[in-house]
C-alpha cells in the first residue's frame, strides 16, 4: 500500500448514512459501500468525525492486506422519464 493509493480512495465519493440509534443513544455513521466500516458519536458532529477516520482505517487495513477496496456506486442516475 502506498500513500498515493490511499489518498485516491479517500477522495472517492462513498455514501454515508448518518442516523440517530434511540436504544443506544447515539449518532451511528455507516458506509454502505464498505462492510462493517460504523462509527458512532453523541453528537452528529462527532460522529461524522470518528466516521471519516473509521473509513480511512477500514480502507488503509484493506491495502495493507490486499483486499479488494470498492468503488463508490455514487448517485443513482434518474433518466428524467
Amino acid at each position: 500500500m502506498t500513500k498515493k493509493e490511499l489518498q485516491h480512495y479517500l477522495k472517492l465519493p462513498y455514501r454515508m448514512n448518518l442516523t440517530f440509534d434511540e436504544e443506544s443513544n447515539a449518532w451511528i455513521v455507516r458506509f454502505p459501500e464498505l462492510p462493517g466500516c460504523i462509527a458512532h458519536g453523541a453528537t452528529p458532529e462527532e460522529a461524522l468525525a470518528d466516521g471519516k477516520e473509521a473509513k480511512s482505517l477500514w480502507i488503509e487495513t484493506a491495502l495493507e492486506e490486499n483486499h479488494q477496496v470498492p468503488q463508490p456506486h455514487g448517485e443513482p442516475l434518474y433518466s428524467g422519464k
